[in-house]
């Protein structure tokens, strides 16, 4: 089966909090990606709320909820105890923990799950029992010793950082050489039982042959990538163009 594509909504946020007006509309662009054959929507509630605002999440839960049940609502974040909080308020159907410090741009790391797993662990444990699949932000090139301190806190899914591969888009063997080290780390993860997300960079271009790599690609969660392409396409086609990519070359 193809990987699920989740949108990341982040960047149409930024967008519209250039000015203190309701457009562009985040609930009518993901519902114009649901429809169009996007499995879910993604989100990154930092707590400066320069992308997506608090305020955003229920209005975006209940366009699920309403209209599309059989989508997912996934929300990222750092495991503090505000965003704990936040999402078992809100109750998405997965939550992808980073170990961002909140002053990042934007995601660009994995954890260490030597030095976190005690960490992890009980966070993992809290939202689990809320009911949420729990996804952990991985760096490629682990090996099964790394997944399998992954694998040790409980969570259900990693989700492959893949940043440096999509800086590979203008040298094919560096390309080569990330897909390699992002499947090795996705083939630990499916024999230890984790399921496989990617995100980070990805684009139309790139992602088939990093699904023909990783036949195990649960879900795929994009958001630059998909804005740039749906300046030029529109939301609806770009959503169908990246559903296809999602395909293995």
């Amino acid at each position: 089966m193809p990987a699920q594509l989740s949108v990341n909504l982040n960047a149409v946020a930024m967008l519209r909090n250039r000015r203190d007006l309701p457009w562009p509309n985040l609930v009518h662009l993901g519902r114009i990606a649901l429809r169009s054959g996007a499995h879910g929507l993604t989100v990154h509630p930092r707590p400066d709320q320069r992308h997506v605002r608090f305020s955003d999440l229920p209005d975006l839960r209940a366009l699920i909820d309403d209209e599309f049940p059989e989508a997912e609502f996934n929300i990222e974040g750092y495991p503090s105890e505000p965003f704990i909080e936040l999402v078992e308020r809100i109750e998405p159907d997965q939550v992808t923990l980073v170990p961002d410090d909140p002053s990042q741009a934007t995601s660009d790391h994995g954890w260490d799950f030597w030095e976190n797993h005690d960490f992890l662990k009980p966070v993992v444990a809290r939202l689990k029992r809320a009911g949420m699949r729990v996804s952990l932000f991985a760096d490629a090139g682990l090996d099964e010793k790394g997944m399998r301190l992954a694998s040790e806190t409980g969570t259900d899914r990693i989700e492959l950082y893949t940043g440096p591969y999509g800086a590979t888009h203008d040298d094919p063997a560096a390309a080569e050489a990330e897909i390699e080290r992002l499947g090795i780390t996705a083939d630990a993860a499916a024999g230890l039982g984790l399921g496989v997300n990617a995100g980070h960079d990805l684009t139309v271009e790139n992602l088939p042959p990093l699904a023909a790599r990783i036949a195990n690609l649960a879900e795929v969660s994009i958001g630059h990538g998909l804005t740039a392409d749906a300046l030029e396409f529109g939301m609806a086609k770009s959503v169908r163009r990246f559903v296809e990519a999602c395909r293995p070359a």
